[in-house]
């Protein structure tokens, strides 16, 4: 099984207007909301691959019921802690000729309901695959991740980490199956501008050195280099075409990978896949479709 972990998860909010101006009312041209949180949209690209997952992690309030019901409809099962303060976030996405965010902090977690996450990951077993992405509630210490690896350590579990500086650098030595840094967070991690390919690659061998297994480096339009454990080193372009979306591409990438390395054990194919995932996200007003998945990975070398 393959378990999905958002401690923050949210209902992204995304609104269209031709102009923002500040300071005035605004019109929408367009708006629409959905589920988010780097592990939900893990898993449901994974559903979009005929691949079930468990959604694990926090909900509260009436967001927190919309989220699950939300993922009981696309048949995706989910085994939250229901918190007993506050709501779900809503974070706003705000798409004009650019795009920008507001992402809220979130519900507070109290120590005993971190507790009862911590035993839920008892069910955890080997062979069975966890995804820790994203941020963690402001309320929650900073080695909660760590706190989650050490209490399956000895199980031959396949860790995938997919989140920002410190996070990531903690969960380094309980040698993660693959962690997918994009060249801006390299540039954060190493305190330096990360700028052409020799650098990337000096960073991502870097990591593994401290304990990496397999490294994805996204680099947006340039496509993505995988870093892999054999000592080979694979490369995806990106299709021609104008991306419209960036929220949740990088989690496509990463449940893409996933799915291809469960199909075939092939770091190359798995690859592909990925990119296939997150490309077609970017091309798509939300999540990517199986049909533009399939699409997109007939175009791509």
């Amino acid at each position: 099984m393959i378990y999905t972990l958002t401690l923050n998860p949210s209902i992204d909010y995304s609104v269209r207007l031709d102009t923002f101006v500040s300071g005035i009312t605004n019109r929408t041209t367009n708006e629409e909301y959905c589920i988010g949180g780097k592990g939900i949209n893990v898993s449901c690209i994974l559903a979009q691959l005929g691949i079930k997952s468990t959604a694990l992690g926090f909900t509260a309030g009436f967001t927190g019921d919309e989220i699950e019901k939300e993922l009981c409809r696309v048949g995706i099962r989910s085994d939250f802690i229901r918190l007993q303060r506050g709501i779900s976030r809503i974070n706003i996405k705000l798409k004009t000729d650019c795009e920008s965010e507001i992402n809220c902090q979130g519900p507070p977690v109290s120590g005993d309901e971190f507790d009862k996450l911590i035993m839920k990951i008892d069910q955890i077993g080997d062979g069975d695959t966890i995804v820790l992405a994203g941020s963690i509630p402001g309320t929650v210490s900073d080695d909660a991740y760590e706190r989650i690896l050490q209490r399956l350590k000895g199980r031959k579990v396949r860790i995938i980490v997919d989140a920002a500086k410190n996070l990531l650098l903690n969960c380094l030595a309980y040698r993660p199956f693959l962690i997918k840094p994009n060249r801006q967070e390299l540039s954060e991690i190493f305190g330096r501008e990360v700028k052409n390919v020799e650098e990337t690659e000096a960073c991502a061998k870097e990591l593994m050195n401290q304990g990496a297994r397999n490294v994805i480096v996204s680099s947006g339009g340039e496509g993505a280099v995988l870093y892999a454990e054999n000592g080979n080193t694979y490369y995806s372009g990106v299709v021609d075409e104008r991306a419209i979306n960036t929220v949740g591409a990088g989690d496509s990438m990463v449940a893409g990978f996933i799915a291809g390395y469960e199909q075939k054990a092939d770091y190359g194919y798995a690859l592909k896949l990925g990119a296939a995932c997150g490309n077609a996200t970017a091309l798509s007003e939300g999540l990517a479709s199986m049909e533009k998945i399939s699409d997109v990975f007939g175009k791509l070398k």
